[in-house]
């Protein structure tokens, strides 16, 4: 796998990224695009103009561990909580559904330090204000368009950003149907990658079963 390009640089493509780094001793050349002009996606903090020090988190202001996250993905909130990403939130908030077993912590940095620090930790070539347009299907390679410069090929294509926007997607990726859409992270990749990677790709899997499985799994 030489050169792999992730779409969105929001908490999947953040945590993909590091996750493809630690995996794939073959990953020669990694980048990440995000159309808008900084990484968060929907974990976005906003500072002020005039402090800042004033931050906002404009998505996501505390992450909920429940016993079953817990039991999967304890690895990453113990990398968080000992990077001093995130800590455990002792206050309540106004309106806090809380549930047996539950535990919330907060990012004191910002909840985009989440995405920041899985961002550094991938050491991938990040790049904003690169939006997406066309993916075709070039010499087995998938070429990508963007609406400004010129078009860059890669061996492997991972698409994280929300449904509605690869919905709106050109080329050739249009003519395989639904089903290539969400399944495109498979193009190029060892099957036994892509099952240890799975719990990044999770919001890849919007497809229902109809006729068959179509998550990455």
């Amino acid at each position: 796998m030489a050169r792999v390009l992730i779409v969105g640089a929001g908490l999947t493509g953040s945590l993909c990224a590091a996750l493809l780094r630690k995996e794939v001793s073959s990953l020669r050349y990694l980048a990440v695009w995000e159309k808008a002009g900084d990484s968060g996606g929907r974990m976005t903090t906003a500072s002020s103009p005039h402090n800042p020090q004033c931050t906002a988190d404009l998505g996501a202001q505390y992450i909920t561990c429940t016993p079953h996250y817990a039991k999967k993905h304890q690895t990453f909130y113990d990398e968080l909580l000992a990077h001093g990403i995130l800590k455990l939130l002792t206050s309540p908030i106004e309106g806090m559904m809380m549930k047996e077993g539950d535990f919330n912590f907060v990012a004191p940095q910002g909840v985009s330090s989440i995405i920041k620090h899985y961002l550094k930790e991938s050491g991938a070539e990040v790049y904003f204000r690169r939006c997406v347009t066309q993916i075709n299907l070039r010499n087995d390679k998938w070429e990508v368009v963007r609406e400004t410069g010129s078009p860059e090929q890669f061996d492997l294509v991972v698409l994280t950003m929300p449904v509605p926007q690869i919905l709106q997607l050109q080329g050739d990726i249009v003519n395989w149907g639904m089903d290539f859409k969400f399944q495109i992270a498979l193009i190029g990749a060892e099957k036994g990658t892509v099952q240890r990677l799975s719990c990044s790709l999770r919001n890849l899997e919007c497809v229902k079963k109809e006729d068959k499985e179509t998550s990455v799994e």
